[in-house]
């Protein structure tokens, strides 16, 4: 094993960046080259058809099948003119990220084999669903799934392959994947928004939730990552000492970026804009090997679709550099994890961002209608937003004192604040005079001027503002953006229509419509405060303060899920038509079930590792030493031996201490691994897991990582946290 991770260093010391071809093209010209956008789909089909599709994707109706039939047969036509040979359903089962099975377009006829693809493929298809756990709802003598075409993402081309973005179904009809509940709770936020729009504006007849990610991710080259059994199992790094230079001195975060690096990312960038994915800054990160790229904002859909066929593009990519990209949320125990910002705002039919504060006092009783009930919901539905970003990865980077606390709060600034708290002292509960009325509005309209000296900004702030979005800052970087986005938008969409309701209350009660507002905007005010924190959201004091408060700290995976469990939530997400109950607890099944997974596959690797490698390298080492000192004994004698033995008595003592603490914190984990196996309850499993078997990983990490300083460096078995992240 040492050997192989000296030949992985030799090996990169002769690596060179990928010379890339210099081509004069504009990005205008190669951007969406890949993909049958509605320009393509024109070219293809008669004016009628490409209408229907249009009205489907604008009104949700049901494309018939002579539509099907004709687009079906159009992205056959422009895929066979590319070289494609094969179709795929591409879709977002609940197990990983995306899926596919390919099939060949062509079909045999009497006189040979004719290219064939029909409307009934692209609307249907049966990929099978006996591989794809679903929490209860599949039975095992029928475990049939169908993929349904999603007409609103457009299909493209991934090498000889048409890739079609559907959803995917239980056979009796349940969602199965991330995809159809992400509509459901996009077409809610449309319906909710657009409704409490129309107290500003009666030309406002759709609202859609935009989303921009940012994708944080660590590259490593393939030798060492081939030499790293860990890494190669679990994402991560399970044990490395630190090395002595790591991130303090921030030379990555604003150095250049290396030339191999470079060359990658233009790679895959250029790929990314043939797929129509519009990829716009790149650069590094706080730790060594940390880099990010984010693309311009889009609706919530494509860009949740753009950003998993990223994740797959930068990690094909990588291969033919001679990197691999690591997703995983902490790669490396005392440097900056990766994560995935998600900025969400609200657009309009005719332009207006609804977070963005405008030039008037009507604009910004608007931007504060939205604002205020982004907020409120936030407040109300925290655990949910909580349980969204809960994996076991996750786990490992929230609190991390990089990242966002596992407590859920909002970050506005200063200035929003002031303009809050004047709100909710300033609106009267009885009849305001004209003076008071105008006084309040000219407050109002100050808020454009006093956004654009908005500079203070909390990197701390799991939820935050930013100017004209809200950043929710602890989804992890290998998060599929549909959870984290059918969370926030179901809660908001249920929020403005509880909004609405009460408004329309005060409203018939005979109250003017701005007052009416502008009270219910109070109140929400009121309500949702202890969720608002300015300080800093790494320190203890916030912990003891957000206790005080009421606010919820759930640190794992199993308590945020089991809280969630709760009635009110099943019944909001069964009333809002996200989520069936069943539908529901399968997915919390599925969570508990993969988080336990991956804390069991991280277990058997580290003991794995331990046990064939770490061990026998150790005890190797002592051997040289035990040859030694007594060779030390016989030259010397038994007076001058001690004295002149003193290193190397002392590096077996300690070799001897840690490898005992080792192998006992192995055998207890294996105990305690064995116990949790035979728990039914998924819930109680995942917790035994978190509880029982996890607790062993850091103390064995511990004992791993001080043998490594003892033993010599040519027999330690694998690539070391330096050579990970520093070798170019």
């Amino acid at each position: 094993m040492a050997q192989t991770r000296f030949n992985a260093l030799e090996t990169i010391n002769s690596r060179k960046a990928k010379e890339m071809e210099i081509t004069p093209q504009k990005i205008s010209e190669i951007f969406a080259k890949d993909v049958f956008t509605d320009d393509k789909m024109r070219n293809h089909v008669s004016g009628e058809v490409f209408k229907s599709v249009q009205k489907s994707i604008n009104d949700g109706t049901r494309i018939d099948r002579e539509v099907a039939n004709q687009v079906a047969n159009a992205m056959k036509e422009w895929a066979l003119q590319r070289g494609v040979t094969h179709y795929t359903h591409w879709f977002q089962p609940l197990t990983g990220s995306t899926a596919e099975k390919h099939d060949a377009f062509f079909e045999t006829s009497e006189n040979g084999a004719i290219e064939k693809f029909r409307g009934e493929l692209l609307v249907q298809q049966e990929p099978d669903a006996s591989s794809f756990p679903n929490g209860g709802i599949r039975n095992t003598f029928e475990a049939r799934g169908y993929t349904a075409w999603d007409p609103s993402s457009p299909a493209f081309i991934m090498g000889t392959t048409l890739c079609i973005p559907t959803i995917f179904i239980a056979y009796t009809g349940e969602a199965l994947d991330n995809k159809m509940p992400l509509l459901k709770a996009l077409n809610k936020i449309d319906e909710s928004a657009t409704a409490v729009c129309q107290y500003f504006d009666k030309n406002i007849n759709r609202v859609q939730a935009t989303l921009g990610w940012e994708q944080e991710y660590f590259l490593i080259d393939s030798a060492l990552y081939n030499a790293r059994p860990d890494i190669m199992m679990t994402g991560r790094a399970l044990f490395g000492h630190k090395p002595a230079k790591g991130q303090q001195l921030d030379d990555h975060y604003f150095g250049t970026i290396s030339d191999r690096v470079t060359a990658f990312m233009r790679d895959f960038e250029k790929q990314a804009l043939r797929l129509g994915i519009p990829v716009k800054t790149r650069h590094n990160e706080v730790a060594p090997n940390q880099f990010e790229c984010a693309p311009i904002f889009e609706e919530t859909n494509l860009a949740v679709d753009h950003n998993l066929l990223l994740m797959d593009v930068m990690e094909k990519v990588a291969d033919e550099h001679n990197f691999k990209v690591l997703l995983h949320e902490k790669p490396f125990a005392g440097l900056n994890g990766s994560g995935k910002h998600n900025n969400w705002s609200l657009s309009t039919n005719t332009g207006v961002n609804l977070l963005q504060p405008g030039k008037n006092p009507k604009e910004n009783i608007r931007f504060l209608t939205f604002f205020v009930n982004t907020i409120k919901a936030i407040h109300d539905y925290s655990d949910i937003l909580r349980s969204s970003i809960a994996t076991a990865s996750n786990d490992h980077r929230l609190g991390g004192h990089e990242a966002p606390p596992a407590i859920i709060s909002v970050f506005i600034g200063q200035q929003l604040t002031k303009m809050l708290d004047n709100l909710e002292k300033n609106v009267k509960s009885g009849t305001m005079t004209p003076d008071e009325k105008t006084a309040l509005k000219l407050n109002i309209g100050k808020i454009p001027e006093l956004m654009l000296d908005n500079t203070d900004r909390n990197r701390t702030s799991p939820f935050a503002f930013t100017g004209n979005k809200f950043e929710f800052r602890a989804v992890g970087s290998t998060a599929n953006c549909a959870t984290p986005m059918i969370a926030l938008n179901t809660i908001i969409a249920k929020q403005l229509q509880e909004f609405k309701k009460s408004t329309d209350a005060r409203i018939k009660k005979g109250e003017k419509k701005d007052m009416a507002i502008l009270k219910e905007i109070q109140k929400l005010i009121k309500e949702s405060k202890i969720i608002r924190f300015e300080g800093n959201g790494y320190g203890e004091e916030w912990v003891k303060e957000a206790a005080k408060r009421g606010l919820s700290n759930l640190k794992d995976t199993p308590r945020a899920v089991q809280k969630v469990s709760e009635k009110k939530y099943v019944d909001l997400f069964s009333e809002m038509g996200i989520f069936t109950e069943v539908e529901y607890h399968a997915r919390q099944e599925i969570q508990l079930e993969m988080y336990q997974l991956q804390i069991q596959i991280e277990g058997r690797m580290l003991g794995d590792l331990a046990q064939n490698h770490i061990i026998p390298a150790a005890v190797k080492y002592q051997n040289v030493l035990l040859q030694n000192v007594t060779g030390m004994k016989a030259i010397f004698g038994e007076k001058e031996f001690k004295e002149n033995c003193y290193t190397q008595l002392s590096v077996l003592s300690e070799l001897s201490t840690h490898l005992t603490a080792l192998k006992k914190n192995l055998e207890n984990m294996l105990d305690m691994r064995k116990k949790a196996n035979k728990i039914e309850d998924p819930f109680d499993k995942a917790v035994a897991y978190c509880d029982t078997v996890k607790i062993h990983f850091d103390t064995i990490a511990y004992h791993v990582n001080k043998l490594e300083i003892l033993i010599d460096d040519s027999m330690w078995p694998m690539p070391k946290l330096r050579e990970l992240l520093f070798t170019k």
